[in-house]
């Protein structure tokens, strides 16, 4: 069963930020968009990557009203000591969230039991805490967030434009369509 125009299950969590320990919960996600990106792990070699590109993106998700969450199986003391030694994740600004229970990976169908780690997800969620997009993957392959930052517009665009669709490629501000029975094998 899929996830998609699901209700996010409750949780609360704690989280690294910005110098001190906070909790994240499903009520933190509410009335806001949320991105949350599920990583394998702290300490790794592709994940750092990942983060870098979310934190040289972040005054975009920013700017179209969305937080961005990191979410790793490690607890929030290993993200405060990761963001303090790499240089890539020291760039973050946005919740380093731990998962040590799992409870989070298990939830959003990312857990790899075998493993006790997360495969790579990335979830947009609305304001309302329905999930509008996920993309799940095998752990060799990094994101580029700019795709996740296009995603995150489409679904801002169609929340406010019910009646429209973005097609193939859409980028804010470009043509969409409204679907009727005058386009169906006309495109």
């Amino acid at each position: 069963m899929s996830l998609i125009n699901t209700q996010i299950q409750p949780f609360e969590a704690n989280a690294y930020q910005n110098g001190e320990f906070i909790k994240v919960s499903d009520s933190t996600l509410k009335g806001q968009w949320s991105v949350l990106i599920f990583m394998p792990a702290a300490f790794t070699f592709n994940c750092p990557t990942e983060i870098e590109d979310a934190a040289d993106h972040y005054a975009e998700f920013q700017k179209a009203g969305a937080e961005v969450y990191i979410v790793t199986t490690d607890t929030h003391f290993s993200h405060k000591v990761w963001h303090e030694t790499s240089p890539a994740v020291g760039k973050a600004q946005f919740p380093l969230v731990g998962d040590p229970t799992h409870a989070l990976t298990n939830a959003f169908g990312v857990h790899i039991p075998e493993e006790g780690l997360a495969l790579r997800g990335t979830f947009i969620i609305n304001p309302e805490g329905v999930i509008k997009t996920l993309e799940i993957h095998s752990n060799e392959i990094a994101r580029d967030v700019s795709e996740t930052l296009r995603k995150l517009k489409a679904a801002q665009f169609t929340a406010a434009n019910p009646n429209q669709v973005c097609p193939a490629k859409w980028k804010e501000g470009e043509k969409t369509l409204t679907p009727s029975l005058d386009l169906v094998g006309k495109i």
